[in-house]
Formats: structure tokens, C-alpha cells, sequence
């Protein structure tokens, strides 16, 4: 076998290689337009997808700022009446010191010994 031979072989053999590459390369391209049709009924989705989001982001946002403010508002009301009870809660202590020492004056006149209220509320 010559050489002119050997080469010749060798072309053929490269011939149906590019054949066989050939014909793969035409299904992948046909496969691909296939997905072509549905590429814009995908494309359709994904925006309908992105504008139903940015609307329930839109609903989000504006509840979040009215829920904000409402709460705002509830937590100034509860500081103002923590506030309030805390000036109840100081004049009580002051009525219940001078009830005590009242009682403590006025047992001590007439010789009972008074209570000691705060080991009986402990």
C-alpha cells in the first residue's frame, strides 16, 4: 500500500467524521428552533411573574408604612400611660408611707402595737 493510499483512507475517514458531526450539529439546531416557539411564551411568563411581584411588593410596602405609623402611634399611647401609672404608683406609695405612720402615731397613743404591713404583704 502506497502512500497516495494511506492518505486517501485517511481523508475518508475524516470525511465521515465531519458527516457524523454534521448531522449531529443539524438535530442540535433543530432542537434548539423547537424551543424557539416556546421561548416567547416563556419569555410572557417570566413577565407576567415580575409584574405580579413588583405589584405585591408595591401591597407590601404600603402596608408596612400604615402598620408602621399605627404602630407608632399605639407605642406613644402606652408610653404616655406607663408614665401616668408611674406618677399613680408614686402618689400611692406616698398615701400608703402616710397611712402607715398615722397608724404607727395613733397605735402608739393608745398603746397597741402596730402592724407591720410590709412583712404581711411579702
Amino acid at each position: 500500500m502506497g502512500f497516495a493510499t494511506f492518505v486517501n483512507i485517511i481523508t475518508v475517514i475524516f470525511c465521515l467524521a465531519v458527516l457524523v458531526q454534521s448531522v449531529r450539529m443539524m438535530r442540535s439546531l433543530e432542537a434548539v428552533k423547537g424551543a424557539g416557539a416556546a421561548l416567547p411564551q416563556l419569555i410572557e411568563g417570566l413577565d407576567s411573574a415580575t409584574s405580579r411581584a413588583s405589584k405585591v411588593l408595591g401591597e407590601l410596602k404600603t402596608t408596612l408604612c400604615t402598620d408602621a405609623a399605627a404602630n407608632a402611634r399605639i407605642l406613644a399611647q402606652a408610653e404616655e400611660i406607663r408614665d401616668e401609672l408611674s406618677v399613680m404608683v408614686g402618689i400611692a406609695n406616698v398615701t400608703a408611707d402616710r397611712l402607715l405612720e398615722a397608724s404607727s402615731k395613733r397605735g402608739s397613743e393608745e398603746g397597741v402595737e402596730p402592724l407591720d404591713l410590709e412583712e404581711e404583704l411579702a
